[in-house]
């Protein structure tokens, strides 16, 4: 059974008293809570068997974000990342559209794709033909190569080849090779694939194989979220409804027609989907590169999601975009922590992870356009980043709240009046 992801009061609480309700709601063991708890949890030992160069560890927040319901599951959503008021913006758009029957998500299969370059061919279209003619052989070369995968119902599925008869150094000639990759990222099976497959490759075209790699525009494996809500659940004491909704589609339209926009626009996207990508231990480069390039791919730079309103005046807001995730593999697995945020996610596959995660970047979106089409995004926005502030300017213990809150009160968060209202307290 999944847990309640209404976190009442949560904010209030201290981090200690944070980490016992998850813990209660998702069944951490002594061990998991005291690796969240405790820093270090991710060992040097660890750390040096991961990446080359090791020297330390570097920490950054986790948080969690709740009042998610994704295809009426409850959902509580970790979240690991620096920037003041994402996970608080989340947490609310995520109980504004709880209340009106939360986020519908979907997905396509794990597809990823392997490129094989291959140059010097004299007749690229021949070659294209050729490579098609031998297709079952070249699956049956790439599958040899993981038999492991194979036996979990995935493997490589089809070729694809792509011809580019003009360009800068002579006509040149590409094979995809699209593989299920199950609950894995992909990225080491479907590199091992591609290099399997060259050498026959060459033979069969008479050209010279290049690039042997996975594209990270994973437009075969996308993930889909949706959200529904009235006019009357986006008023505030001070906007009506309608009018937030209006203000949302006209920031929305101007995202969609405007690249200088639609890049500030995707990166608030961004801002709900690396922390999550971060906290499960998944390669948020990865994502960022194929969310870019999907955005892209009508052959100009525009939104990641799309905006209406309903006949009955209610808003509509979707996201489908590049979801390369996984379960298995890599971090996922090594990083301590990384096991224990997938654990509270509670999902059974990279589809699942992937539509938890696109959830989070749409509720994301809406809270920094609904801040836009109100307030503006300075006055959530810095009121959070206060304790920031107070932090730097040398305030510690209770000192942070007293001068975060003063900042908060007086609109007006910077450094030099920190220092000011800190120095006041203590004299």
């Amino acid at each position: 059974m999944a847990p309640d992801s209404t976190l009442p009061g949560f904010r209030s609480l201290t981090p200690a008293q944070r980490l016992d309700v998850i813990a209660q709601k998702v069944g951490l063991t002594e061990s998991e809570t005291r690796s969240i708890a405790t820093p270090g949890a991710l060992s040097m030992a660890t750390a040096d068997g991961m990446i080359e160069n090791v020297i330390g560890t570097f920490e950054l927040p986790f948080a969690i974000a709740g009042y998610f319901q994704i295809n009426g599951k409850d959902v509580l959503v970790p979240m690991v990342v620096e920037e003041p008021s994402v996970v608080a913006a989340a947490s609310f758009m995520a109980k504004l559209v709880r209340e009106s029957g939360g986020f519908q998500t979907s997905s396509s299969g794990p597809l990823m794709r392997a490129q094989v370059q291959v140059i010097g061919v004299t007749d690229p279209l021949g070659a294209r033909q050729a490579i098609l003619r031998h297709r079952k052989e070249i699956i049956d070369i790439a599958n040899s190569r993981d038999k492991v995968l194979i036996g979990l119902g995935g493997g490589c599925r089809d070729v694809e080849v792509h011809v580019f008869p003009d360009t800068p150094r002579g006509p040149m000639v590409v094979a995809h090779l699209i593989v299920d990759v199950r609950d894995a990222m992909g990225a080491n099976t479907v590199n091992t694939m591609a290099e399997a497959v060259a050498g026959r490759i060459e033979q069969i075209t008479g050209g010279s194989v290049r690039l042997r790699i996975l594209s990270n525009l994973a437009d075969l494996r996308v993930a889909r979220a949706s959200l529904r809500i009235s006019p009357a659940a986006l008023t505030t004491k001070d906007y009506d409804g309608a009018r937030v909704v209006d203000g949302i589609l006209d920031a929305y339209t101007f995202a969609a027609v405007d690249p200088y926009r639609a890049a500030t626009h995707n990166k608030g996207i961004m801002n709900g989907i690396d922390p999550v990508v971060v906290a499960t231990g998944n390669d948020w480069r990865a994502v960022e590169a194929g969310a870019h390039a999907y955005a892209c791919r009508g052959g100009r730079y525009t939104s990641l999601s799309c905006w209406e309103q309903a006949s009955n005046g209610d808003l509509v807001g979707s996201i489908e975009m590049p979801m390369p995730v996984g379960l298995v593999g890599g971090a996922t697995k090594t990083h301590p922590l990384a096991r224990v945020a997938l654990k509270m996610l509670g999902v059974k596959s990279a589809e699942e992870l992937g539509e938890v995660v696109v959830a989070v970047g749409l509720a994301q979106n809406m809270a920094a356009m609904r801040a836009l089409a109100t307030e503006g995004i300075q006055r959530g926005h810095m009121a959070l980043h206060a304790r920031n502030i107070a932090l730097a300017a040398g305030a510690t213990g209770e000192e942070i709240d007293w001068v975060a809150q003063r900042l908060a009160a007086a609109r007006d968060v910077r450094m030099d009046l920190a220092i000011e209202i800190l120095a006041q307290k203590r004299g």
